[in-house]
């Protein structure tokens, strides 16, 4: 039961491994949380996808527990605003809502010889100067052409007009909105950034960039700034209310942290680690293998710049360790295992599961653990797990210390 009086704010969190809705009072205070994970598909090595029809489902399922352990109804709720796991990719049937395939998901790597295909002589800086993106697996564009190429007839269906893209949160509010009966297709700005073909300096979908990719405009959908009502919630607990703001997860948190003056940076643990550094209007060329973003854009003000570092493996590298290993029985036993010895015993752990993301961009490397010897027990193993995202968030920050020429404050 709240003691909170109202109104209230609920918030959407679509996550890589779960799906969470959070009610917040009108100082900021949590009131409900309610979240539920997701099935993790992995087809071949490097192919990761979700379910996004599994996905929707579960939404609406932790919307409504959220409000009712709330105890509150949707007169009580302002606003619904969507965050969500960015560069996962659905393309869906608009008339009968039905996902054409599982969703790709931002830590596959299947794009990895179309990036190169698409990169011609120039290679990964192809579309750097507009998007801001080197040519990588890990963006939502190549995935959509690679489902255009890939699923019999998409082309064509996509072609007659009868094909939306998007990354998750244009999927959730597609839905939320009315679906199939008149939902409103609409991203963001900080998503739209992440699909390679966007162009930073126009915030608007660049033509030229879509042609080469093989991508139809007509699939995509329209950008938005984000915080504006999109449209109203047609069904469900919350109907009626409006859906007033998406923002990708990084930059939702950067904003979140406030990190509201140029050169405050956060870094985030999660699945993988991203640290984000706001750059004010400035639009920063990253020359030390790091992305150029949009960080938000509020309503009609102008949008706010990003430097990011992204780490595709840390917290998944601990799943991995209890899930496919066997080697943990929960998350947190990592640190008393890890806490047991006093240092790696010589062993390092590099965890490409997904490819390098920056500062390298490797699409093609994978997991090494090196410095094996008789020596080396599980408790090393596992604190060689949590240096891996010291070291990588190490390389990350020097990066960024390098392109903005700002020593990150302790």
């Amino acid at each position: 039961m709240t003691t909170s009086t109202g109104p209230f704010i609920a918030a959407i969190d679509q996550g890589t491994t779960s799906s969470r809705c959070i009610v917040f009072d009108r100082d900021g205070r949590i009131v409900a949380v309610d979240q539920k994970e997701h099935e993790q598909i992995f087809p071949k090595p490097g192919w990761v996808e979700h379910d996004a029809t599994e996905i929707w489902t579960n939404v609406q399922e932790v919307v409504a527990g959220a409000i009712a352990k709330a105890e509150i109804t949707a007169a009580d709720v302002k606003a619904v605003g969507i965050t969500n796991q960015r560069e996962t990719t659905v393309l869906w049937d608009k008339n009968t809502g039905e996902p054409v395939h599982n969703a790709l998901v931002w830590q596959d790597t299947r794009t990895d010889a179309l990036c190169k295909e698409l990169g011609r002589n120039v290679g990964q800086d192809r579309f750097r100067r507009e998007t801001g993106l080197p040519l990588a697996s890990y963006f939502a564009g190549p995935k959509a052409r690679w489902l255009l190429d890939n699923v019999e007839g998409l082309r064509e269906r996509a072609e007659a007009g009868d094909i939306l893209f998007g990354t998750m949160d244009s999927w959730v509010i597609w839905n939320l909105t009315g679906g199939a009966q008149g939902g409103v297709h609409v991203t963001d700005v900080t998503n739209a950034s992440r699909t390679m073909l966007m162009n930073l300096h126009t915030l608007a979908w660049d033509e030229k960039i879509a042609e080469s990719m093989e991508v139809p405009l007509d699939i995509l959908p329209e950008i938005k700034s984000s915080a504006e009502v999109y449209g109203h919630v047609k069904d469900g607990v919350l109907a009626g209310v409006p859906v007033a703001s998406a923002l990708g997860d990084q930059q939702a948190a950067l904003f979140g942290q406030t990190c509201f003056a140029e050169g405050e940076a956060k870094s985030t643990y999660g699945t993988g680690t991203f640290m984000l550094m706001n750059t004010g209007d400035k639009i920063i060329n990253s020359y030390s293998g790091l992305l150029t973003t949009v960080g938000y854009k509020i309503g009609d003000q102008k949008p706010v710049y990003a430097l990011e570092g992204s780490i595709a493996v840390t917290g998944s590298l601990v799943q991995w360790m209890r899930d496919q290993m066997g080697l943990i029985k929960s998350a947190a036993e990592i640190e008393t295992l890890a806490s047991s010895v006093e240092d790696n015993g010589g062993a390092y752990f590099v965890p490409a599961f997904s490819g390098l993301f920056a500062p390298y961009w490797r699409s093609d490397a994978r997991g090494v653990i090196a410095g094996l010897t008789r020596y080396v027990t599980k408790a090393h193993i596992a604190r060689a797990v949590l240096e891996a995202t010291a070291w990588q968030t190490r390389e990350i920050t020097d990066a960024m210390t390098k392109d903005s020429g700002v020593e990150l404050a302790a």
